[in-house]
């Protein structure tokens, strides 16, 4: 009589399986970039050792304070944090036409236990609202916006509309 053959069971070979997910694994680990939150970049002037005083109009200062709850005053006027672009817009544009030491300076403090999240939307607030004033501007000079129009024709606008935004030190607090 014939003997039955015993059908051996198919098996997938798992000793390079542990190598393979080894090797897969620092694939991942370095191929994966890490976005690392650096903060608000910002082009600070070159130190000066001893610059000279100059006394500022006040029609020509916007002081934006923040208090340690997320309270603004605009010009010692409470103002909510999304009204500050529309309260500003204008004043910029009054000053559009006028030379550049004569231009809207807008001045951000804070108080040391500041919310970070408030001072940010706050600094958006004055960057937008000089940014649409620099759209409206450029529409009106050369019919395009800011973005689409040349470079010498970009500097002519930043001459008219210079985004001049002094960020004052933090007042300390006593405990």
């Amino acid at each position: 009589m014939l003997k039955k053959r015993k059908l051996s069971e198919a098996s997938i070979p798992t000793s390079s399986m542990a190598d393979i997910a080894f090797l897969l694994l620092i694939f991942f680990l370095v191929a994966t970039v890490i976005d690392v939150d650096t903060g608000i970049g910002l082009t600070l002037p070159e130190y000066i050792e001893n610059p000279e005083t100059v006394e500022v109009p006040k029609d020509r200062m916007a002081a934006l304070l923040i208090n340690e709850t997320g309270d603004v005053l605009l010009d010692g006027q409470p103002i909510s944090l999304f009204q500050i672009k529309n309260t500003i817009k204008p004043r910029i544009q009054s000053k559009i036409d006028l030379p550049s030491n004569k231009k809207l300076i807008v001045s951000l403090k804070t108080d040391r236990k500041t919310v970070y999240n408030a001072y940010v939307q706050a600094l958006d607030q004055v960057k937008m609202a000089f940014f649409e004033v620099r759209d409206e501007y450029s529409n009106s000079r050369f019919g395009n916006d800011y973005d689409d129009l040349a470079v010498d024709e970009q500097k002519e606008i930043k001459d008219a509309v210079p985004i001049i935004i002094s960020i004052a030190e933090p007042e300390k607090v006593s405990k």
